[in-house]
């Protein structure tokens, strides 16, 4: 087993590794910017270093900086955990140059799923359902146009290279594709350097339905059953659940046994989610992530199984020690992503955190970085808190993360959870009944 990994993250996710890695008798090295030097995962671990200044391109993104850091702490593995350069090929190339175990899938696998057009045109030889669309890229505005009438308005322009609805945009009609053609591809070439993008048949009320997969390198692998993260404001997750409350346990077993087949024949390794759009009883796959999830506890609560330290037992070369059939799926689980945030306005809210108190009980669990007086900083992603709920059933499930949000209190700065709260309380989602375009709707939109 790995004697010490570094973290090349922070937050939560850091602090959630470093508790799997102390279970296992692993040593931990956190890496940080100058902004977070008083963060918990610094505090937390074992051994720290300072990569860089607050920039995340300075620091988190410094691939030298995490590389040194690694080398002069002797450390042997190197655990991406989201974010940052979880999907990073090159990083994980260079990881392994070093000698150093990089956890996670190999780079050809990251590299692949990370062009959605790769990932598409593999999953579908591979036998996993697409939603339709073109046939890899289109390259010119006449092409979209030919594609689009033979798959239908409206349609979702798409980057090939995309992520957090970025270089996404929606045609209704005919009039609409030039305008967004030409606004993905200019998203696209701005935000990831690459205004390659293709185009998707729109779903007016699909749910999200994601797989959670593990593989070792033995030629095993099992999913963990779905979530629905249908639950999303401008494409970012703000609540997910486990298992979906749209799904069949017949549904989710065939979908999982089409994933795993596909992953098994693509030798892939470690964690992986496969994301699925779902509507009318049909699956259609549009893109697959290479990393741990921000949601993943929400899985480790219906299956009992801690996912990090099963990344890590991989990594190191062991197998997963059990099949299919011995993943049993119990209960109901709820996740909130609490961000520093407006709860109306969205409007980031940094600052200083005046008094943190966590929700506790039977069921409840807080995966946070928060404390009080620490300074939430204005550089990185606004989420400070996962609140995760699990119940025998659904409702139980939902009475429970009722009362968790109630007695959550975060003071001095803005969060959601005033939002949660209203969401929780809305007949809707209390049925169940909602889609990707639910939450749009509900919160409005404060910028118009």
């Amino acid at each position: 087993m790995f004697q010490k990994i570094l973290i090349a993250n922070r937050g939560e996710i850091a602090l959630r590794i470093q508790r799997a890695c102390r279970e296992l008798g692993i040593g931990t090295v956190a890496v940080h910017s100058t902004a977070d030097s008083d963060a918990m995962h610094v505090r937390l671990a074992d051994e720290s270093v300072c990569i860089g200044p607050p920039a995340a391109k300075d620091s988190y993104l410094n691939i030298p900086a995490i590389l040194s850091a690694a080398a002069i702490t002797g450390a042997d593995a190197i655990h991406p955990g989201y974010g940052f350069l979880s999907e990073n090929a090159r990083f994980a190339e260079m990881v392994e140059a070093h000698g150093l175990t990089f956890i996670g899938p190999s780079p050809a696998h990251i590299r692949m799923m990370g062009d959605k057009i790769a990932a598409k045109s593999a999953m579908a030889g591979l036998g996993v359902p697409l939603v339709p669309g073109s046939d890899g890229e289109v390259p010119d505005l006449a092409t979209a146009r030919a594609v689009a009438g033979e798959i239908g308005y409206p349609v979702l322009v798409k980057a090939a290279a995309g992520g957090g609805g970025r270089g996404m945009k929606v045609a209704q009609t005919a009039a609409e594709l030039d305008e967004a053609f030409r606004t993905a591809r200019s998203e696209s070439a701005a935000a990831f350097g690459n205004d390659q993008v293709y185009l998707e048949k729109y779903l007016d009320r699909p749910r999200h339905i994601e797989f959670q997969v593990m593989a070792d390198s033995h030629g095993s692998v099992v999913h963990f059953g779905e979530r629905d993260c249908s639950l999303q404001r401008r494409h970012q997750k703000l609540l997910e659940e486990a298992g979906s409350p749209a799904l069949s346990a017949g549904a989710r077993d065939r979908m999982g046994a089409t994933v795993t087949a596909a992953l098994r024949e693509l030798g892939y390794r470690n964690a992986g989610t496969l994301e699925f759009l779902y509507q009318d009883g049909q699956f259609a796959f549009i893109e697959m992530n290479t990393r741990l999830q921000v949601e993943h506890p929400v899985t480790e609560m219906v299956c009992g199984i801690d996912l990090v330290r099963e990344q890590i037992r991989i990594a190191d070369g062991e197998k997963l020690g059990y099949t299919q059939a011995d993943v049993r799926f119990s209960g109901h689980a709820i996740e909130c992503r609490i961000t520093a945030e407006h709860p109306d306005t969205f409007v980031p809210s940094p600052g200083r955190v005046t008094a943190f108190h966590a929700p506790g009980g039977l069921g409840v669990r807080v995966d946070s970085a928060l404390y009080a007086g620490y300074v939430v900083p204005p550089y990185y992603d606004s989420m400070v808190a996962k609140l995760i709920v699990h119940a025998p059933t659904r409702a139980e499930a939902i009475a429970r993360l009722r009362r968790a949000l109630d007695e959550f209190a975060v003071l001095g700065i803005e969060t959601t959870l005033a939002l949660h709260r209203r969401i929780v309380d809305d007949p809707s989602f209390q049925r169940g009944d909602y889609t990707i375009h639910w939450l749009e709707h509900f919160v409005g939109d404060p910028s118009s």
